[in-house]
């Protein structure tokens, strides 16, 4: 999320319980949004550790890896979705702000836990509905289905976020602005979005009697489902009950098969974000009458000319249960170099987050285009496109140039050094790649 600047420090013990929203009001209520925590940006070494020890559970257990390829591609959205906060503030916050300043009715005590219970309470349900919209309209849609285009499920798909939903997302949260203060919104938006990772695993079966009334892996297990009867269910963020209520809950049943019911088969960040807006874009043109065009648009992603406004059940593609995901075979030194040049792309955009108040301008937009390209040429290698080649090799010449310049510079000496070593090396390997890939094509066009 990025959206805040408190600095306040985290204990070992407030971060565990934060990553399962069980910190107290008298430890998380502020006055003003400023002094609000990056409580997500706090996160990111209990993601790591999360990941881990989902890694050896499951290594342990049923000898399951997680896969390089889709694992990279889900953190890559995730990373994706950040950057716009990078320059601005999150737009779920500033429209908050927004309607708070001109248009408050009641102005509820922001130290007070019965406002910070009703507000639990209210991005819940917020939240509720936003993801049931995101469900069923399908221009909301078109940013969601990215974090449901893994066709696995584990903690790394958590993180597979898409950068378009923020901006759809507000229009059900505002409502609380007319009397609850923005620094209380701004702490349990962070809060039901941390919660939810730990809720993205397979290696916790059942709670007991927690599943009638929180959202759980059973429960979201289902949600992430392409079966029949997991469509349009489980829709809850922290809390199961709304779900109860307004008659979308389902009970885990036979085995879920996770993903799209039209599994993408791809590995390229922007083809995982952007996919279904091309889809709609195509489907609007395509369809004539003008209120079947805006039907396209607001109307469910099964709809068509004829049908309910949410498609047709039996249109759903079948499921057996021996579906295999979508990950060709990748030689060990592309795993391996993929996952390392990940790392090292992570360091610099973790010290663009920590040094952006600092860092120019000019410096914060190459850092956003150099993590773009990354991800893009990650992207390439992973589906090992005959392109790769030559544009991982102007990746990390860019970065040669810039880094020489001081536009990659950090506060970790460690990283720099390595850096300098690894990207001229990878530069030269990629150009001999690149050149005799030319010079194979060239022989065969003659």
């Amino acid at each position: 999320m990025g959206d805040f600047s408190g600095e306040s420090e985290l204990s070992v013990s407030q971060g565990i319980r934060m990553m399962f929203y069980v910190l107290h009001p008298n430890e998380t209520s502020f006055k003003t949004v400023e002094e609000v925590p990056d409580y997500v940006d706090k996160a990111t070494p209990y993601f790591f550790a999360m990941l881990l020890l989902e890694l050896i559970v499951s290594w342990a257990r049923k000898g399951k890896n997680i896969r390089i390829n889709d694992g990279l591609t889900s953190l890559s959205a995730g990373v994706m979705s950040r950057l716009p906060n990078v320059v601005s503030r999150g737009v779920e916050v500033t429209s908050y702000i927004y309607v708070w300043n001109n248009y408050r009715v009641v102005e509820l005590p922001w130290d007070s836990p019965w406002t910070w219970w009703l507000t639990f309470l209210g991005v819940d349900l917020g939240y509720y509905w936003f993801h049931r919209l995101a469900h069923e309209v399908n221009i909301i849609w078109a940013g969601h289905q990215t974090h449901h285009s893994s066709e696995y499920y584990n903690l790394t798909t958590a993180l597979r976020q898409s950068f378009l939903q923020k901006y759809f997302s507000w229009i059900c949260y505002w409502p609380m602005a007319f009397f609850v203060p923005p620094s209380v919104f701004a702490v349990h938006l962070q809060f039901n979005l941390l919660y939810q990772f730990w809720i993205h695993t397979e290696i916790i079966t059942n709670l007991g009697p927690l599943e009638y009334i929180l959202n759980t892996p059973s429960h979201h297990r289902v949600h992430h489902g392409r079966n029949p009867y997991c469509i349009d269910s489980n829709y809850g963020g922290t809390l199961i009950i709304w779900d109860r209520m307004f008659g979308t809950f389902v009970q885990e049943k036979e085995k879920v098969v996770y993903g799209l019911t039209h599994p993408i088969n791809s590995f390229e960040p922007f083809s995982v974000q952007l996919q279904h807006c091309i889809y709609i874009w195509q489907a609007f043109w395509n369809t004539p009458g003008f209120y079947n065009k805006l039907s396209v648009i607001f109307k469910g992603p099964g709809w068509g000319p004829g049908k309910p406004r949410l498609g047709l059940a039996e249109e759903l593609p079948m499921v057996t249960g021996d579906e295999k995901p979508y990950s060709p075979r990748l030689p060990i030194y592309v795993q391996i170099y993929t996952f390392v040049h990940f790392l090292l792309m992570l360091g610099i955009y973790t010290h663009m987050f920590e040094a952006k108040l600092v860092l120019s301008e000019l410096t914060l937009l190459l850092r956003v285009e150099y993590i773009l390209l990354t991800l893009l040429c990650l992207g390439f290698l992973l589906e090992q496109r005959p392109s790769s080649a030559i544009l991982e090799a102007a990746r990390c010449s860019a970065f040669v140039l810039l880094e020489k310049h001081g536009y990659f510079t950090t506060n970790i000496p460690s990283l720099s050094h390595i850096c300098q070593v690894i990207f001229p090396i990878s530069a030269a390997l990629w150009g001999i790649q690149a050149i005799r890939q030319s010079m194979n094509t060239a022989k065969k066009q003659e």
